[in-house]
């Protein structure tokens, strides 16, 4: 009887024990919350393109392009990781309409903000953060007109501090955080890095056949490369998705190897935002 007992007790103690054991690893995984969105956007708008290696003339058309951005964050820190994926392709004309161009790029970035600082205001709140991002840039530009040289290699890595404003504003439909409004503007300018140019006159079939180089791959810094990017978006919570609007403006130039290039583009955006939750639980 007495074992017995002493059974009934050790089972009881546990069961008892067992809502607090269960509280405290609960405790243990919510402080390993991230928080994670990502935007799957398409984008079409025009552009207006210069490099003066195939063309001295500017052409203009459409541009088509494909954005995944991710923001990852875990709850109660200020550090704020980016990620950006965009594709774009561009077929574009001259001014006479006697000339084409078609142009593809893929560009990269991940960066590393952070949050300085939250403003509630009412039932709203307002964050600001910066920081900076590395930037991969690779591309090419076709001209059809062109028999000699008719195609150029775009290619560039850079560094660029970005920061970024961020509204949440309640949803009146809705009591959830993760339901509000977002308005969000981002920019960010190239600070330094470093491009590949062919230098004037000079042939790929120099440069790669007979292996001339002449100063091919260029440091690059604000100076010879004034260039912004920057977008807007608003996420709108419909039923279980979340549809976002923007608009995304590219000003890339630069000026080396006495080659001109430009892109110019204004783009509208259209997407889908997803907000979840990656829970890590401490062993």
């Amino acid at each position: 009887m007495r074992i017995i007992r002493n059974n009934i007790f050790l089972a009881g103690l546990m069961l008892c024990l067992c809502p607090l054991v269960s509280t405290a690893q609960t405790d243990k995984v919510r402080a390993g919350e991230r928080v994670i969105t990502n935007s799957k956007m398409i984008g079409w708008g025009t552009t207006n393109l210069l490099d003066t290696y195939l063309s001295p003339e500017e052409y203009t058309g459409l541009d088509l392009r494909y954005i995944s951005h991710t923001l990852r964050q875990r709850e109660g820190s200020h550090m704020i990781y980016e990620l950006i994926h965009q594709g774009n392709i561009a077929y574009v004309n001259n001014r006479a309409k006697n000339g084409r161009e078609i142009a593809g790029n893929y560009n990269f970035q991940c960066g590393l903000h952070y949050l300085c600082g939250a403003w509630k205001l009412g039932r709203n709140e307002l964050q600001l953060e910066a920081g900076g991002n590395a930037e991969l840039n690779l591309g090419f530009l076709y001209n059809t007109r062109n028999s000699n040289n008719p195609a150029q290699a775009h290619a560039f890595l850079n560094l660029l501090p970005v920061a970024a404003l961020t509204y949440n504003f309640q949803n009146p439909f809705c009591s959830s955080e993760f339901r509000d409004f977002r308005l969000r503007y981002e920019v960010g300018m190239p600070l330094v890095g470093v491009m590949f140019s062919p230098n004037y006159g000079q042939s790929y079939y120099e440069l790669f056949s007979k292996g001339n180089y002449d100063h091919n791959i260029v440091p690059t810094y604000i100076g010879n490369t004034p260039s912004l990017r920057h977008f807007l978006t608003l996420d709108i919570p419909l039923w279980r998705a979340t549809l976002r609007i923007g608009y995304q403006g590219e000003y890339l130039q630069a000026h080396v190897n006495k080659i001109k290039y430009h892109t110019y583009t204004h783009t509208l955006l259209l997407g889908v935002t997803k907000t979840f939750k990656l829970t890590h639980v401490r062993r």
